[in-house]
């Protein structure tokens, strides 16, 4: 018979190497996941147009306020902590010139080495909607035509396409994700659902177009929708439109799609959350958000093309599968009105009433309000050459007499009147005796002849004689006979 001691003690060694051996296998996770540190080759790669709000989104998942735009090929980084680990590193951040002409530039920020690392984020906006489909697509092609550059073996590029499908189809929803983790979970699983899960079968239109790579759609500036709702007259249904085409573009190539706002700071702390979960596989717990229009939030794995045909009941005056650009049309372009300054016309009276003083005073008349000085027509000219063209030519007449402005005009035509006065006072003028071989009667027959003269004769003086001169000249020549 056996002792029984020695069956007790063979009892208590086998407990204790049981016991060992969990402590050893605690202590062993213990320190792997003590020892795991963040990885520091880890980097984002930023494709989208000009003016699709890369920079700024960058900026604010730096934390930076004052963004500022660089050309060609960008780098940044954003500060990466991991609270659970007390660990942190920095996430690279490469963003490429939405000129297309830069696209040689790709080799710099995706090459052969850093290609298992790198993440793909394009950027389209929301202030132009009628193009973002395009620009996806544009964005995407640019990107193949790279990758079919880069020396991957084919083995290799499999290998990327089965770890994008793998995710994509290990994605689970946040609520149960501690489920899936626990051990009650893992034990009731079996080969069967694991050989299951292998031949699953994608959906309609899911990774039809797997380029090994992580992707995220961002649709940057999701707050212009209210602007496009008020002065482009959109709706619901053609937001909807718009969300059922970029999703289906985010199914072809596995991306999650975020709509983000950084004015209204919308999904921009999610974003963040989402690229380190990704990147660094940190926990992400938050589910896909369809509800709002303007903060949509799908995580890559989550969709299909079922989900997306709940969009379609809102449709009612386009269908799902019409041409994108006929649905959402650019408009159409108008020419920049340029606002001159406005000149407020002055009152034609009061105009006409200054320009009468002008004239009464010999001064040069204002020119009217919208019109320069040279292209006044009272202009009165100052230079010497254009003094010249004031001279009129009489035919048969040496020396032309110069033209007369509208106030030496007037004074002349009054010189008349100052000529009879002179006249007259010489009538009345009491005078001495006169002189020899003249009587008075003579004198007076005289005066009134020229008198008489002046009255029938109303030819105007010379413009460069004064009312005085016009007198002395009629008193020293005496009357031709032509003129009587």
């Amino acid at each position: 018979m056996s002792d029984p001691r020695n069956s007790t003690d063979g009892g208590m060694t086998c407990l204790k190497d049981v016991k060992s051996s969990i402590w050893a296998a605690i202590l062993s996770e213990v320190q792997s996941r003590g020892n795991t540190k963040l990885p520091t080759t880890k980097s984002v790669l930023v494709l989208g147009e000009n003016e699709s709000g890369k920079t700024t989104l960058i900026a604010k998942l730096q934390g930076v306020e004052d963004p500022k735009k660089g050309s060609g090929l960008e780098y940044a980084y954003i500060d990466v902590r991991d609270e659970y680990r007390d660990d942190n590193t920095r996430l690279r951040v490469w963003v490429l010139d939405g000129d297309p002409e830069h696209s040689h530039l790709l080799e710099f920020a995706l090459n052969e080495e850093t290609f298992p690392d790198t993440m793909i984020m394009f950027s389209v906006s929301m202030t132009s909607p009628w193009a973002m489909l395009d620009q996806l697509q544009n964005w995407a092609t640019i990107l193949q035509d790279h990758i079919d550059k880069l020396n991957l073996s084919a083995d290799f590029i499999q290998e990327r396409k089965q770890s994008v499908l793998k995710r994509w189809q290990e994605y689970i929803e946040p609520g149960d994700e501690l489920e899936a983790s626990s051990p009650m979970r893992h034990s009731t699983r079996t080969l069967e659902d694991d050989l299951l899960d292998e031949e699953l079968p994608l959906g309609e239109g899911t990774l039809t177009r797997n380029l090994g790579l992580d992707m995220v759609v961002v649709v940057t500036k999701t707050d212009y929708m209210g602007t496009l709702e008020k002065d482009m007259d959109y709706r619901d249904e053609h937001f909807d439109f718009i969300q059922q085409w970029i999703r289906r573009f985010c199914l072809q190539y596995g991306a999650a799609l975020f709509y983000t706002s950084v004015k209204e700071d919308k999904n921009c702390d999610l974003l963040y959350k989402y690229l380190v979960h990704r990147i660094y596989h940190l926990p992400f717990r938050t589910p896909a958000l369809v509800v709002e229009k303007d903060a949509v939030l799908i995580p890559s794995g989550w969709d299909n093309m079922k989900k997306i045909s709940i969009l379609y009941e809102n449709m009612q005056s386009m269908k799902p599968d019409d041409y994108y650009t006929d649905v959402i049309s650019r408009p159409q372009t108008r020419k920049p009105i340029t606002r001159e300054t406005e000149i407020h016309a002055e009152d034609e009276q009061q105009f006409l009433i200054k320009q009468q003083q002008l004239l009464q005073q010999g001064g040069t008349p204002s020119a009217p309000l919208g019109m320069t000085r040279q292209e006044s027509p009272m202009r009165t000219p100052t230079s010497s050459k254009t003094s010249d063209r004031r001279t009129s030519a009489t035919p048969g007449s040496q020396g032309s007499p110069k033209k007369m402005d509208g106030a030496k005009v007037g004074a002349a035509a009054g010189g008349e009147g100052v000529l009879a006065n002179f006249f007259n006072s010489l009538l009345h003028k009491k005078t001495g005796s006169p002189s020899p071989g003249m009587d008075k009667a003579a004198v007076r027959s005289d005066a009134a002849a020229e008198l008489d003269r002046l009255t029938r004769n109303k030819k105007p003086p010379s413009p460069t004689g004064s009312p005085d001169s016009s007198a002395n000249s009629s008193l020293e020549q005496p009357p031709s006979s032509t003129d009587c």
